[in-house]
């Protein structure tokens, strides 16, 4: 019995392309949909809010009229915002948010003195 290249290649393809495709519904089952950013403020400093792992942090920021430019779900659980003071000093007050830190530069020490505390001071 002799099988058509023409009959069995788009059955073929059919079935590895429904094998090997992934159903959507899984792909996308813990995906979230990204929070609309807004242009903030100019004029407001950013801040770091983390907030307590039972929180939704762009809930907190909306009790607050915030527009998260990021919400962090992983390492961190909070959002990223500009602020104004009023803002703030509301964020600091509610016991669900755990800091309320202005954002800035990180360093990494001043070069060959940082690593005294090492017992490498003959270096």
């Amino acid at each position: 019995m002799r099988i058509r290249l023409s009959r069995a290649l788009p059955v073929a393809v059919a079935v590895l392309a429904a094998v090997a495709a992934p159903p959507v519904a899984a792909a996308t089952a813990d995906v979230r949909e990204p929070v609309p950013h807004t242009a903030p403020a100019a004029d407001h400093a950013p801040y770091i809010v983390t907030v307590r792992e039972d929180s939704d942090p762009a809930e907190v920021a909306d009790r607050v009229g915030a527009t998260p430019v990021h919400v962090y779900r992983a390492v961190l659980h909070g959002f990223s915002a500009r602020l104004n003071s009023e803002q703030v000093e509301a964020l600091r007050e509610m016991p669900d948010v755990e800091t309320v830190e202005e954002d800035g530069r990180a360093t990494g020490g001043d070069g060959f003195g940082s690593y005294r505390w090492w017992g490498s001071s003959e270096v």
